[in-house]
């Protein structure tokens, strides 16, 4: 037999998945690790956290499989994105990784904007300068903390370090790299000319490869510490949602998902490179070689669900621990009492400013025609409808850009939800499909892994064999065009607030 191990390093936790060469499940584990928020704004995590707990489920998964090392063929990498890991002439962490949600750079993006020029910048990285990217974040460091820059000979991605744990090799692959603002995103390799602008020596970033080729192999070390055999290659994989699309088989022009976790993404798989002027929506190069992705983002979309619930819905948890079952089961039902439109209310899930499409971290979330009618099942109804208009907005950036969407994936927490998947159909107006597997990212890299390896040709030949998506609901016709309406006013709503938001801002 043979088995791929895809290794998912997240925010919250790593999770390690065994697959066999179909794809199915043999064995999976995962450890979770602290964020630290030393200031406000402020996100960072222990390199080191992340070692332990990629050691410690490779380990798991090997032993609850009951299988031999050798027989593990390959591996492959997901993991955050944009997080800056810097490491020493020893190889050695200098300080705590700065990770994607960190807010502290507005000042270091304004001056990556000054010295490329907007315009430029979106040419070369197809992308505005964000406080989440990586680029800003050694410039942060390289201002405030200059003895840290002074000793650092090596900048990684969160995924990339637990390479070189592995391997012992510095490299990293196209779809992360594109996250870090140092790409030629059209060009697929590091841009000397942002490197230049910026003063960052080229010799601190890992070689970038393409994401399914053989970056290293474990050495005997790693082999000892993991279980692993020695000399199992590494795949260069991808970041979590590059990884996560080929997991559900997004590999192929037309074909798009929509994620709703504790934010919400639209994605969409693109044979061109196509990019937003406004910069509403990220354009990377994809895990398929020779292609890209573009990809929109709600800020909170399960969180706004989860907020609900924790300050509004303890009558629900209780009910769904006296019954045993899921709390977010038991307002699925309340809010399938209450018609579409949730008897004329409309929710702005903005409670996390916003991303796509209004770049605005001042927007905040709004219930629009509350009333002495309604009741807590209309605001349930309305906070899922919230933010499924808001997924709408990130797929209106698409068709102004000519980008296909035919075959849309529902996944995350919220795909699991038959209302809400109902309502994804009949606001994209497009059957809705699940994926018969929840191992997104760990799959897709499991499957970047197979293609390296030489299991299958291409990677969207071997998404064809292993992925496997069923169609889980088609649009109403009766209930499209009911939406529509409310989406309509929806959309002409955060123009009118837009002023008030700032100035609630400043009080």
């Amino acid at each position: 037999m043979q088995y791929y191990i895809g290794i998912d390093i997240g925010t919250g936790g790593t999770k390690t998945v065994l697959f066999d060469a179909e794809g199915h499940v043999i064995s999976s584990a995962g450890a979770e690790y602290p964020m630290y928020q030393p200031k406000n704004g402020y996100a960072q995590q222990e390199p080191r956290d992340w070692e332990n707990a990629a050691v410690k489920t490779i380990r798991q998964v090997i032993a609850q499989g009951n299988i031999s090392s050798k027989d593990i063929k390959g591996i492959g990498l997901s993991g955050q994105m944009h997080g800056l890991v810097m490491l020493d002439k020893e190889n050695k962490v200098i300080r705590p990784a700065i990770i994607w949600c960190d807010q502290r750079t507005a000042e270091e993006c304004g001056e990556i904007t000054r010295r490329i020029g907007s315009r430029r910048l979106m040419e070369i990285t197809a992308n505005p300068a964000l406080t989440g990217f990586t680029a800003s974040k050694i410039l942060w460091v390289r201002r405030h903390e200059p003895e840290n820059y002074a000793k650092c000979a090596h900048i990684l991605l969160p995924k990339d370090y637990i390479r070189f744990i592995l391997t012992g090799e510095f490299a990293t692959e196209v779809s992360d790299a594109s996250g870090t603002q140092l790409l030629d995103v059209p060009k697929r390799c590091w841009s000397d000319e942002v490197l230049q602008k910026l003063d960052i020596d080229k010799k601190l970033l890992p070689e970038v490869y393409e994401s399914p080729y053989i970056t290293g192999t474990v050495t005997a070390e790693s082999a000892e510490k993991t279980g692993l055999a020695a000399g199992t290659p590494v795949a260069g994989g991808a970041g979590d949602n590059a990884a996560a699309a080929i997991g559900t088989g997004v590999a192929e022009e037309g074909r798009a998902f929509t994620t709703i976790g504790t934010s919400g993404v639209v994605f969409a798989h693109t044979d061109s490179v196509v990019t937003d002027p406004g910069g509403r929506v990220h354009t990377f190069c994809c895990a398929v070689p020779g292609a890209w992705h573009v990809m929109g983002v709600t800020q909170a979309a399960g969180l706004s669900l989860k907020w609900f619930r924790d300050n509004f819905c303890g009558a629900e948890c209780e009910a769904a621990e006296n019954m045993g079952v899921d709390p977010y089961s038991v307002m699925d039902r309340e809010a399938g009492r209450s018609p579409i439109g949730a008897n004329r209310l409309i929710y702005l899930p903005y409670l996390m400013g916003e991303r796509t499409p209004h770049l605005d971290a001042n927007a905040r979330g709004v219930f629009f025609g509350l009333s002495a009618i309604h009741s807590k099942s209309d605001l349930i109804r309305s906070v899922m409808e919230g933010v499924t208009y808001s997924l709408r907005d990130c797929l209106e950036v698409f068709r102004e850009m000519d980008i296909p969407v035919s075959t849309m994936t529902a996944c995350g927490g919220g795909g699991t939800s038959g209302l809400w998947r109902q309502m994804l159909a009949d606001l994209f107006d497009c059957p809705i499909n699940v994926s018969d597997s929840r191992e997104g990212p760990a799959l897709g890299a499991a499957i970047l892994a197979m293609v390296g390896t030489g299991l299958y040709g291409s990677v969207p030949e071997a998404c064809h064999a292993v992925v496997r998506n069923k169609q889980a609901c088609q649009p109403d016709p009766e209930a499209v065009p009911v939406y529509e309406k409310y989406y309509q006013l929806y959309g002409r709503l955060y123009p009118q607030l837009k002023e008030q938001f700032a100035e609630l801002s400043q009080f």
